[in-house]
């Protein structure tokens, strides 16, 4: 079976900006995508978990999509504006999908 190269970008942020992130994929043409709760973890700040922070960080989320690789730099530009003042972490991978098309 032939499979074809993509890019999964996974970007976690706090929930408050979910709405423009998404609109930032949007923008780019992504679409589909995918958005789970982060239910704790820990960074610069330390640990931090959903129930027991009173903070924003409490209510993060992370958003996936898979996207063709040559579309990776338009939309790395487009959601850094939305990262800039946030608590955030992007990761972009490379992996491998059946459907070229879908992407």
């Amino acid at each position: 079976m032939q499979t074809h190269d993509a890019k999964r970008v996974e970007i976690t942020i706090e929930a408050i900006v979910k709405s423009r992130l998404t609109d930032a994929l949007v923008d780019q043409g992504v679409t589909g995508f995918t958005i789970l709760p982060v239910l704790g973890g820990s960074g610069r700040s330390g640990e931090w978990s959903r129930s027991g922070q009173v903070s924003r960080a409490s209510g993060m989320v992370q958003v996936i999509c898979i996207i063709r690789p040559d579309r990776l730099d338009g939309l790395l530009s487009a959601i850094l504006p939305v990262l800039d003042r946030h608590i955030g972490v992007v990761s972009v991978t490379d992996c491998q999908v059946l459907r070229a098309e879908r992407f």
